[in-house]
């Protein structure tokens, strides 16, 4: 059967990546390469007339381009006001509009195509520090598509300790934003290049906050209900009456939404074992989606011991900043469903590996920690990712720098179709809400 032109190219591109003696060119047309004529061509084991056996003459011309080198790295810290729905005035001290801060990383390459990526506000001023004055230096002259050489080159140099917090923050930004050129330079969503799993995604809308009381609560959930969503996230472990009060919150939601609604809660860390076995005895009957990241630190022994007395599946590891750590999340078997989150955990080439380390042991992955329009990818691209999380504190700030972004129809939120993230940045936004300048 005559061999296909992405066949040759395919070939091609291993060859010029692999060759490195005239015994190895066999591997591309069955011959042994010409030294002599390879020589003659400046060339050290005739690679360029055995590319000229293999390939035609536009495809050569792309394959032996020169890299795409990345030439400056432009960090900022941005905040905007975003408003809670049904809340007037202030409601048990918080206010209708409330501020949400984060950290914008562009990486500009030497053709001057640039990518954008995004990381949440702990500890920004460091974030953008580490990236202007020790990530620059470091990843300067790199081709942003080599994603592991970019990672390995960090982790060397930067954090060879394997510490999360502000390095892998940082680091997270970067990496969205390489792969965001790399779609561009391709063609192809970052969705297409993780794996093109699906089209689109189904999205869950966080709105239960602490700022409700149970009325609001429960006309909040049948707004949203009504606007398409069939999943619904509420934040329990903040109110001052403790767990029964997150016990009654959580009725009240599923009795406003009825049985044909997924309903998940999220305790933010904030539950001790005690406190959320209580909570999951006093709720099981709710029939909920998922409990995320219920207990203190995330403790990997502490929620297999819950997971071992509950039926309801729990979900952690969105703020997890390295694939090792999420490793031991599944290795415990603390969890159901693992949450790797690209803005924190290092981006899309360590969430990548994480949804596959999840893959093997039968495992979904789904979105929290919000920034659903990066996420997004992450759980289109993949096999075994689910939900995206619709936050609408974050959805809002997104979309204020994003004013493309897509948007859910029937809860389901479909993947752009354009290169990249697929997204525009208003430039004009971005000034605007700068406030470290």
């Amino acid at each position: 059967m005559p061999e296909s032109r992405h066949a040759r190219r395919d070939r091609g591109r291993l060859f010029i990546s692999g060759c490195r003696d005239p015994a190895a060119c066999v591997t591309l047309t069955g011959k042994p390469a010409d030294p002599q004529r390879g020589l003659r061509n400046g060339n050290t084991c005739g690679r360029e007339d055995l590319l000229d056996q293999a390939l035609s003459g536009d495809e050569k011309e792309v394959l032996l381009a020169d890299p795409v080198r990345i030439r400056d790295i432009r960090a900022s810290i941005h905040t905007v006001s975003i408003d809670i729905p049904l809340l007037e005035g202030k409601v048990a001290g918080y206010g209708r509009e409330e501020q949400k801060e984060f950290v914008v990383c562009e990486v500009v390459t030497d053709d001057g195509v640039s990518g954008f990526g995004l990381t949440g506000h702990f500890l920004a001023g460091a974030v953008v520090e580490a990236l202007r004055r020790h990530f620059l230096p470091v990843v300067r002259g790199m081709d942003p598509r080599d994603s592991e050489a970019i990672h390995q080159t960090v982790l060397r140099k930067l954090n060879p300790r394997a510490m999360t917090g502000v390095i892998s923050s940082a680091l997270s930004c970067l990496d969205i934003a390489c792969w965001d050129i790399a779609g561009k330079l391709a063609g192809r969503s970052v969705a297409q290049l993780l794996g093109g799993a699906r089209a689109s995604v189904p999205a869950y809308c966080t709105f239960g906050f602490p700022q409700y009381d149970r009325e609001q609560l429960a006309a909040a959930a049948r707004l949203h209900v009504a606007d398409g969503f069939s999943a619904l996230k509420l934040v329990v472990a903040v109110d001052e009456k403790g767990w029964r009060e997150d016990a009654a919150r959580i009725r009240a939601v599923r009795e406003a939404v009825g049985d044909g609604v997924d309903i998940m809660i999220d305790a933010n860390y904030l539950f001790s074992p005690v406190e959320a076995k209580m909570l999951c005895r006093a709720v099981e009957d709710c029939g909920l989606t998922w409990f995320e990241e219920p207990l203190h630190q995330n403790d990997a022994r502490a929620l297999a011991d819950l997971r071992a007395h509950t039926r309801i599946p729990l979900a952690a590891g969105q703020m997890e900043g390295h694939r090792w750590r999420l490793r031991e999340l599944v290795e415990k078997q603390a969890v159901d469903i693992l949450q790797p989150n690209c803005c924190f955990c290092g981006g899309y080439t360590e969430a990548r590996k994480a949804a596959h380390l999840a893959q093997t042991y039968n495992m979904p992955i789904a979105n929290g920690g919000g920034w659903p329009i990066f996420n997004m990818h992450t759980m289109a691209g993949l096999a075994n990712g689910w939900f995206v999380e619709w936050h609408l504190g974050m959805v809002q700030a997104g979309q204020i720098l994003f004013p493309d972004a897509p948007q859910p129809e029937g809860g389901v939120l479909a993947i752009p179709r354009r290169p990249g993230l697929g997204l525009s940045i208003d430039r004009d936004a971005l000034r605007e809400t700068r406030v470290d300048k």
